[in-house]
């Protein structure tokens, strides 16, 4: 078996890297192709990557190259992690949002119409470069904006799925609540991409017994902590919403401490330099505890579970994924995204069943599928006014005053990245 990482000189490979090694009877892979332009990244990941290997007896071969299309040829599955501008993209992303009273966040609001810009047709270029050398090849999207970037594979008809960490670190944090296994969790998951909400959780399967009203009643205040929000909301909710919610449940508090605070982006970049300099220590075999201030919490796990459920050799029956609506939230479009609970297996995954969800949900769920797919015009198509329409239609935004400010903003930022500006 052959997986190759476009991007694999992120500073997210070793995480990787050492659930490929720990996993290797879930997802036994021979060979393992970094692709990164960057070579000042690139060697030093890959060299951390090979002693991993080595030091948990895994027998796969570690391939680096810049060459994109050595890197695909073949390949069983491939898995986009790219950054399009890298950190400094993302700086400008978290700060010029603020000048309007907006939200800056590199996948919500103007920041993620931002990277939706730069990376869609980036992504879509690989796509059909992968498709040339082995059109069966799975396609796993972990790039962000995944909701937006999913929509764009699939509906150039490639076989992708779009993977999110949050919903694993949700079942991991529940089960340890709980005192159960992992495995034993099953979330009801249900939205888009950084817009989701876990409705019920459930002990052996979808059809278990839910005791999601008892985690909110003995561990409401710990739930609250982790996504930043109220106790009393959860309570009145119902459900435990994700941490990207705040951006809407919470928008100006979130707006007056990203002014008063240094951005997301510039802590990520000091801690890549850091990370670079120990992955480049020859002595160094495992990943490094620094990596997990990093993000992508059980990344490795999540995305391990799904390529060997995609390519027919294990992982979890039900998965939580990024994939075609198909009536799942039936006031969506069948070819909207949503992130839910699916059965997942060679033939792709498919959607189970949801219970109709609140109207408080459904309307902003629609809301940020309307702003997606203009979003996703705007990405293909290019050109001020898309982009404008876009931006009016996000639930963040919505006035045209801020709306063509941010518009200007955007395109002045992202300008060597837009090949119609």
């Amino acid at each position: 078996m052959k997986l190759t990482v476009v991007g694999g000189g992120s500073t997210y490979t070793p995480e990787l890297v050492d659930g490929f090694a720990r996993l290797r009877d879930t997802l036994p892979v021979e060979e393992l192709v970094l692709v990164d332009p960057a070579a000042d990244r690139l060697e030093p990941v890959g060299g951390l990557a090979r002693r991993i290997f080595a030091r948990q007896g895994h027998p796969g071969r570690i391939v680096t190259t810049s060459d994109l299309d050595a890197g695909v040829d073949g390949a069983d599955a491939v898995l986009l992690q790219l950054r399009v501008g890298g950190q400094a993209a993302r700086e400008q992303d978290e700060t010029w949002p603020l000048e309007c009273g907006c939200i800056g966040q590199e996948t919500t609001g103007a920041g993620g119409l931002a990277k939706a810009l730069r990376t869609v047709p980036v992504v879509l270029d690989i796509a059909e470069r992968v498709r040339r050398t082995n059109p069966r090849a799975w396609i796993i999207d972990f790039t962000n904006p995944v909701g937006i970037v999913t929509r764009a594979l699939l509906q150039a008809g490639h076989r992708a799925v779009g993977l999110c960490n949050v919903a694993i670190g949700f079942q991991r944090k529940f089960a340890a609540l709980l005192g159960t296994a992992p495995a034993d969790v099953h979330l009801g998951h249900v939205g888009l991409n950084h817009l989701t909400w876990e409705t019920g959780v459930r002990l052996g399967g979808p059809e278990g017994e839910d005791v999601l009203p008892k985690l909110l009643t003995e561990h409401g205040e710990a739930i609250a902590d982790d996504v930043r929000l109220p106790r009393t909301l959860l309570d009145r909710l119902g459900v435990v919403p994700s941490y990207y919610l705040r951006y809407y449940y919470a928008h100006d508090e979130v707006v007056r401490e990203l002014r008063t605070k240094p951005s997301r982006a510039s802590e990520v970049a000091a801690m890549e330099r850091e990370l670079l300099a120990m992955y480049g220590d020859p002595a160094l075999d495992e990943k490094p505890a620094l990596l997990a201030r990093r993000g992508g919490a059980y990344y490795s796990e999540a995305a391990v579970d799904l390529a060997a459920a995609l390519l027919g050799g294990g992982g979890s029956p039900y998965q939580v994924v990024n994939t075609l609506n198909r009536g799942t939230l039936p006031f969506l479009p069948d070819d909207a995204v949503v992130e839910v609970q699916a059965a997942v297996g060679p033939a792709g995954p498919v959607p189970l069943p949801v219970p109709a969800l609140d109207p408080l949900f459904t309307g902003l769920v629609a809301n940020v599928t309307g702003y997606e797919e203009l979003a996703l015009e705007a990405a293909l198509r290019g050109g001020r006014d898309r982009v404008f329409r876009a931006l009016l239609a996000h639930p963040l935004i919505g006035q045209y005053a801020y709306a063509d400010a941010l518009t200007d903003q955007l395109i002045a930022h992202n300008r060597e990245h837009l090949a119609w500006a």
